[in-house]
């Protein structure tokens, strides 16, 4: 108990001649621009590398989650207009208002192929001199095969175009936190040789480097973790769009050869 009441009133002490509560939470905002300002020019620069990296990490993120939200929104009314309209030309008419949507890249494609096929198929034969072969009553396709390859090799076009800048957020998310590793150690390095030179050990000699030293790896991670979410986020929705482009390349091969073989 006396134990006890020692430290209680050591700790009153300290409360008393220590900073007031508000003070602490005014300047714990700006902790990290003084550790900033204070750092050498290595860790400045380190600071700054990580600072890109964050900057245009987001500008990725944004610019991908207005790109697939808009994909995603396209996607659904094409889907209504193609499992509506009777004609492959009445879906044609509509694709440049919905290019945003992966599908109608995989449609115009399979549209291109397929009216190619039928043009020929359409097309009256002259090798037998003044006596053509009359041009079938019902248009048929050659190879529907064909039609499967133009709609795949779509389908490899858009999941591209879709992944298009997804990389550079799996290079952040795992170099940013080593670039701010290498910021510690050279910043506890900094810290050390100044220890060697003043031969003092104590907390107050030792604690501000460090403290500035641990500034680049608090940054590397607040420039990774947002990355590698926004990564696992945006490559599981090119996966979903991937899943609809093939349920769309069957449903048009169905169609294809239920109407034109």
């Amino acid at each position: 108990m006396r134990t006890l009441g020692s430290l209680w009133l050591a700790l009153q002490v300290q409360g008393a001649g220590g900073v007031a509560p508000d003070a602490v939470g005014s300047n714990s905002g700006n902790l990290i621009v003084d550790l900033i300002s204070r750092s050498t020019v290595p860790a400045k620069l380190v600071i700054l590398v990580l600072a890109l990296f964050s900057v245009m990490s987001w500008g990725v993120i944004l610019y991908k989650w207005w790109t697939f939200s808009r994909a995603g929104r396209q996607t659904a009314q094409f889907l209504d207009v193609f499992r509506r309209s009777q004609k492959f030309s009445e879906v044609q008419a509509v694709c440049r208002s919905l290019n945003d949507s992966p599908l109608v890249g995989l449609f115009q494609s399979g549209y291109t192929e397929l009216t190619g096929q039928l043009r020929q198929a359409s097309a009256p034969d002259v090798s037998n001199g003044p006596n053509p072969k009359p041009a079938p009553a019902r248009p048929t396709i050659k190879s529907l095969s064909a039609v499967d390859r133009a709609l795949m090799r779509a389908s490899l076009v858009e999941v591209n175009k879709l992944e298009h800048w997804i990389p550079f957020l799996a290079t952040t998310a795992s170099v940013t936190p080593f670039i701010g590793l290498f910021g510690t150690v050279w910043g506890i390095l900094v810290a050390f040789e100044q220890i060697g030179r003043t031969g003092s050990t104590s907390i107050a000699a030792v604690g501000p480097g460090i403290s500035e030293a641990l500034v680049t790896t608090a940054l590397g991670l607040f420039a990774a973790i947002p990355a590698v979410m926004a990564y696992n986020y945006l490559t599981g929705r090119v996966k979903t769009f991937a899943s609809d482009m093939d349920d769309f390349s069957m449903e048009f091969l169905n169609i294809a050869e239920r109407n034109f073989t």
